[in-house]
Protein backbone atom coordinates (compact mmCIF):
# COMPACT_ATOMS: atom_id res chain seq x y z
CA UNK A 1 0.00 0.00 0.00
CA UNK A 2 1.38 3.37 -1.04
CA UNK A 3 0.91 6.07 1.57
CA UNK A 4 3.79 8.56 1.15
CA UNK A 5 2.87 11.53 -1.01
CA UNK A 6 -0.63 10.53 -2.10
CA UNK A 7 -1.67 14.19 -1.66
CA UNK A 8 0.41 14.91 -4.80
CA UNK A 9 -2.12 13.01 -6.91
CA UNK A 10 -4.63 15.43 -8.43
CA UNK A 11 -7.76 15.15 -10.54
CA UNK A 12 -5.60 16.10 -13.53
CA UNK A 13 -3.39 13.04 -12.96
CA UNK A 14 -6.42 10.78 -12.47
CA UNK A 15 -8.01 12.07 -15.69
CA UNK A 16 -5.11 10.52 -17.63
CA UNK A 17 -3.81 6.96 -17.85
CA UNK A 18 -2.14 5.14 -14.97
CA UNK A 19 0.63 3.22 -16.74
CA UNK A 20 1.81 0.05 -15.02
CA UNK A 21 5.21 -0.82 -16.48
CA UNK A 22 6.37 -4.40 -15.90
CA UNK A 23 9.89 -5.55 -16.47
CA UNK A 24 12.18 -8.44 -15.75
CA UNK A 25 15.38 -8.73 -17.71
CA UNK A 26 15.42 -12.42 -18.58
CA UNK A 27 12.99 -15.21 -19.31
CA UNK A 28 14.59 -17.11 -16.42
CA UNK A 29 13.58 -14.26 -14.08
CA UNK A 30 10.05 -14.35 -15.45
CA UNK A 31 9.90 -18.13 -14.94
CA UNK A 32 11.57 -18.23 -11.52
CA UNK A 33 10.26 -15.02 -9.99
CA UNK A 34 6.54 -15.36 -10.51
CA UNK A 35 5.85 -13.56 -7.23
CA UNK A 36 7.56 -10.45 -8.58
CA UNK A 37 5.51 -10.63 -11.77
CA UNK A 38 2.29 -10.97 -9.76
CA UNK A 39 3.29 -8.03 -7.56
CA UNK A 40 3.88 -5.94 -10.66
CA UNK A 41 0.48 -6.82 -12.13
CA UNK A 42 -1.09 -5.99 -8.75
CA UNK A 43 0.05 -2.38 -9.16
CA UNK A 44 -3.06 -1.96 -11.32
CA UNK A 45 -5.16 -2.57 -8.21
CA UNK A 46 -3.03 -0.01 -6.37
CA UNK A 47 -3.79 2.56 -9.08
CA UNK A 48 -7.51 1.88 -8.67
CA UNK A 49 -7.16 2.22 -4.89
CA UNK A 50 -5.50 5.61 -5.48
CA UNK A 51 -8.47 6.83 -7.52
CA UNK A 52 -7.95 5.79 -11.14
CA UNK A 53 -10.85 4.15 -12.94
CA UNK A 54 -10.08 0.55 -13.89
CA UNK A 55 -10.49 1.40 -17.60
CA UNK A 56 -7.81 4.11 -17.23
CA UNK A 57 -5.19 1.62 -16.03
CA UNK A 58 -2.84 0.46 -18.79
CA UNK A 59 -0.57 -2.51 -18.13
CA UNK A 60 2.54 -2.52 -20.31
CA UNK A 61 4.14 -5.95 -20.06
CA UNK A 62 5.79 -6.31 -23.46
CA UNK A 63 9.27 -6.15 -21.91
CA UNK A 64 8.95 -9.12 -19.57
CA UNK A 65 12.01 -11.23 -20.31
CA UNK A 66 13.66 -8.56 -22.48
CA UNK A 67 16.95 -7.08 -21.31
CA UNK A 68 17.73 -3.45 -21.94
CA UNK A 69 21.37 -4.44 -22.18
CA UNK A 70 23.36 -4.33 -25.40
CA UNK A 71 20.96 -1.90 -27.09
CA UNK A 72 18.05 -4.31 -27.34
CA UNK A 73 14.86 -2.55 -28.27
CA UNK A 74 12.30 -2.68 -25.52
CA UNK A 75 8.95 -2.10 -27.20
CA UNK A 76 7.10 -1.61 -23.93
CA UNK A 77 9.49 1.08 -22.70
CA UNK A 78 9.33 2.82 -26.07
CA UNK A 79 5.51 2.79 -25.93
CA UNK A 80 5.56 4.11 -22.36
CA UNK A 81 7.84 7.01 -23.34
CA UNK A 82 5.63 7.80 -26.35
CA UNK A 83 2.49 7.93 -24.19
CA UNK A 84 4.26 10.15 -21.65
CA UNK A 85 5.41 12.49 -24.47
CA UNK A 86 1.84 12.77 -25.74
CA UNK A 87 0.64 13.76 -22.27
CA UNK A 88 -1.58 10.69 -22.01
CA UNK A 89 -0.03 9.41 -18.78
CA UNK A 90 -0.91 10.83 -15.37
CA UNK A 91 1.26 8.39 -13.43
CA UNK A 92 3.77 5.62 -14.04
CA UNK A 93 3.71 2.76 -11.54
CA UNK A 94 6.54 0.33 -10.87
CA UNK A 95 7.80 -1.78 -7.99
CA UNK A 96 10.94 0.40 -7.96
CA UNK A 97 10.56 3.29 -10.37
CA UNK A 98 14.32 3.87 -10.34
CA UNK A 99 14.62 0.56 -12.22
CA UNK A 100 12.19 1.41 -15.03
CA UNK A 101 15.07 2.10 -17.39
CA UNK A 102 18.28 0.13 -17.80
CA UNK A 103 20.58 3.14 -17.99
CA UNK A 104 20.83 6.45 -16.17
CA UNK A 105 20.51 8.26 -19.50
CA UNK A 106 17.19 6.54 -20.34
CA UNK A 107 15.95 7.10 -16.80
CA UNK A 108 16.93 10.80 -16.85
CA UNK A 109 15.08 11.26 -20.16
CA UNK A 110 11.98 9.58 -18.73
CA UNK A 111 12.14 11.81 -15.64
CA UNK A 112 12.44 14.94 -17.80
CA UNK A 113 9.52 13.91 -20.01
CA UNK A 114 7.43 13.13 -16.93
CA UNK A 115 8.29 16.55 -15.52
CA UNK A 116 7.35 18.33 -18.75
CA UNK A 117 4.01 16.53 -19.00
CA UNK A 118 3.22 16.54 -15.26
CA UNK A 119 3.24 12.75 -14.95
CA UNK A 120 3.91 11.29 -11.51
CA UNK A 121 6.08 8.27 -10.76
CA UNK A 122 4.73 5.95 -8.07
CA UNK A 123 6.30 2.98 -6.30
CA UNK A 124 6.29 1.36 -2.89
CA UNK A 125 8.32 4.22 -1.42
CA UNK A 126 5.83 6.86 -2.46
CA UNK A 127 4.59 9.32 -5.05
CA UNK A 128 7.14 11.43 -6.91
CA UNK A 129 6.20 14.73 -8.53
CA UNK A 130 8.95 15.63 -10.97
CA UNK A 131 8.05 19.32 -10.83
CA UNK A 132 9.36 19.17 -7.24
CA UNK A 133 13.16 19.52 -7.13
CA UNK A 134 13.47 17.28 -4.06
CA UNK A 135 11.57 14.46 -5.78
CA UNK A 136 13.77 14.86 -8.89
CA UNK A 137 16.95 14.76 -6.82
CA UNK A 138 15.79 11.71 -4.88
CA UNK A 139 14.81 9.77 -8.00
CA UNK A 140 18.03 10.80 -9.75
CA UNK A 141 20.03 9.45 -6.84
CA UNK A 142 18.00 6.24 -6.74
CA UNK A 143 18.48 5.83 -10.49
CA UNK A 144 22.25 6.26 -10.18
CA UNK A 145 22.39 3.76 -7.32
CA UNK A 146 20.31 1.28 -9.30
CA UNK A 147 22.57 1.53 -12.35
CA UNK A 148 25.71 1.13 -10.23
CA UNK A 149 24.27 -1.94 -8.53
CA UNK A 150 23.24 -3.47 -11.86
CA UNK A 151 26.77 -3.05 -13.17
CA UNK A 152 28.12 -4.77 -10.07
CA UNK A 153 25.49 -7.45 -9.74
CA UNK A 154 22.74 -8.00 -12.30
CA UNK A 155 19.94 -8.81 -9.86
CA UNK A 156 20.89 -6.01 -7.46
CA UNK A 157 18.32 -3.77 -5.90
CA UNK A 158 19.14 -1.13 -3.33
CA UNK A 159 15.85 -2.00 -1.61
CA UNK A 160 16.57 -5.74 -1.45
CA UNK A 161 17.86 -6.77 1.98
CA UNK A 162 19.31 -9.94 0.46
CA UNK A 163 21.61 -7.76 -1.65
CA UNK A 164 22.51 -5.15 0.95
CA UNK A 165 21.38 -6.58 4.31
CA UNK A 166 24.13 -4.97 6.32
CA UNK A 167 23.18 -1.47 5.12
CA UNK A 168 19.75 -2.01 6.62
CA UNK A 169 21.39 -3.00 9.91
CA UNK A 170 23.71 0.02 9.87
CA UNK A 171 26.92 -2.01 9.55
CA UNK A 172 28.54 -1.28 6.22
CA UNK A 173 31.68 -3.26 5.48
CA UNK A 174 34.56 -0.97 4.59
CA UNK A 175 38.24 -1.37 3.96
CA UNK A 176 40.64 1.15 5.46
CA UNK A 177 44.29 1.20 4.36
CA UNK A 178 46.38 -0.70 6.90
CA UNK A 179 43.37 -2.29 8.56
CA UNK A 180 41.39 -5.45 8.08
CA UNK A 181 37.88 -5.26 6.76
CA UNK A 182 35.49 -4.70 9.63
CA UNK A 183 31.84 -5.70 9.52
Amino acid sequence: MIVNGTSKITASHRSRTAAIYLRQSTLVQVRDNTESTLRQYALGDEAVALGWDREDVLVIDADLGVSGKFGQVREGFRDLVAKVCLGEVGAIFGLEVSRLARSSADFARLLELARLTDALLIDGDGVYDLTNINDRLLLGLKGSMSEALCQDRHKASYADPAVMPRWRQGAVTTATPGRERVA
